[in-house]
C-alpha cells in the first residue's frame, strides 16, 4: 500500500481541521455530485444507509472532526490525518485501535474520475458510511488486530483480503450485485466499471483463491469477488486464517519458481 506519492498532506490545524482552497471545494462538489446518483443506485444498502447517518453534503470537503463525531458516536471509529500512502506496519497498528488513515489531500481536477491514491474523498466517501456499520467496522478492526500480528510477509497476503473486501468488494442483495468496497465508491468511472461484466470478472467469494490473487493498485480492477451476504465476513475472522495465509504464500513462491 505503499509508494511514491504525487501529492502532498495538508497539514490540520489545532482543531483538526484543514484550510481547503477554492479549486478543492470545487473539485468535492463536483465528485460528490457525479458520485452520489451511481452509489445510491449501486452500493449496498449499509453505505446509503451510512451517507444519512453521516449527513455528508456537496457543501465540502469535508473535515475531519465533524465527520469523527458521528463516525465515534456509531461505531467508535475515528479518522487519522495522515501522508496520501503509509506502509503496512502503521496501517494496520491504525486499523487496530479503531483509527482509519485520512490522506487530507484533495485530487486534482484532471484525475476526477479515478485516482490511483487515497484522497479525502476516498477517504471520507468511500469508507466513512461503511464504517457507521457495526460488522463492517468489526471486520475491518479484526484485520487490523491480525495485521499487527503479522510478519510483513503475511502482511502482504492479509492485505488482499482488505483489498478485495473493504476497498473492492461487491455484494449480492435480493438478487442484485451491489458494491460495499471503498475504492469503488469513491470514483465514479469504477462504480460503472465494477458491475460491467463484459469487462471485468465476477467471481464467486473465495478465501483462498482470494489469497491467490494478486492486484494492481494503478488501474481500475479486472477482478472481483461477490459475497453472497456479511456472514462471509465472519467466516474469514478465523483462527486457521494465518495458516492459510502461509499456505498461499508457499503456493506463489512456488509458481514463480
Amino acid at each position: 500500500m505503499m509508494k511514491n506519492s504525487a501529492y502532498t498532506a495538508i497539514p490540520v490545524d489545532e482543531k483538526g481541521y484543514v484550510a481547503y482552497s477554492k479549486e478543492d471545494a470545487e473539485t468535492w462538489q463536483h465528485l460528490f455530485n457525479w458520485q452520489q446518483p451511481l452509489a445510491q443506485e449501486h452500493a449496498c444498502a449499509s453505505y446509503v444507509e451510512g451517507m444519512k447517518t453521516l449527513g455528508l453534503s456537496e457543501d465540502g470537503p469535508a473535515q475531519l472532526p465533524e465527520v469523527n463525531r458521528v463516525l465515534f458516536a456509531e461505531t467508535g471509529w475515528r479518522l487519522e490525518p495522515v501522508d496520501a500512502l503509509i506502509n503496512f506496519k502503521r496501517f494496520f497498528g491504525l486499523l487496530a485501535d479503531k483509527r482509519f488513515p485520512a490522506a487530507t489531500f484533495m485530487r486534482r481536477p484532471d484525475q476526477l474520475d479515478y485516482l490511483p491514491e487515497p484522497d479525502l474523498f476516498h477517504e471520507v466517501m468511500g469508507h466513512c458510511p461503511i464504517l457507521c456499520n457495526p460488522e463492517f467496522a468489526t471486520f475491518t478492526h479484526w484485520i487490523g488486530k491480525l495485521g499487527v500480528q503479522c510478519s510483513h510477509e503475511q502482511q502482504v497476503a492479509l492485505a488482499r483480503i482488505y483489498w478485495f473486501t473493504i476497498e473492492f468488494g461487491l455484494i449480492r442483495e435480493a438478487g442484485t450485485t451491489k458494491i460495499f468496497g471503498g475504492g469503488i465508491l469513491s470514483s465514479p468511472k469504477e462504480i460503472s466499471h465494477s458491475l460491467d461484466v463484459s469487462v471485468v470478472n465476477h467471481h464467486p467469494f473465495d478465501i483462498d483463491t482470494i489469497l491467490r490473487t494478486r492486484y494492481r493498485i494503478d488501474i481500475p480492477q479486472p477482478n472481483y469477488f461477490v459475497m453472497e451476504s456479511t456472514e462471509q465476513l465472519l467466516a474469514i475472522q478465523d483462527k486457521k486464517l494465518l495458516s492459510r495465509i502461509d499456505n498461499a504464500i508457499s503456493d506463489l513462491k512456488s509458481a514463480v519458481i
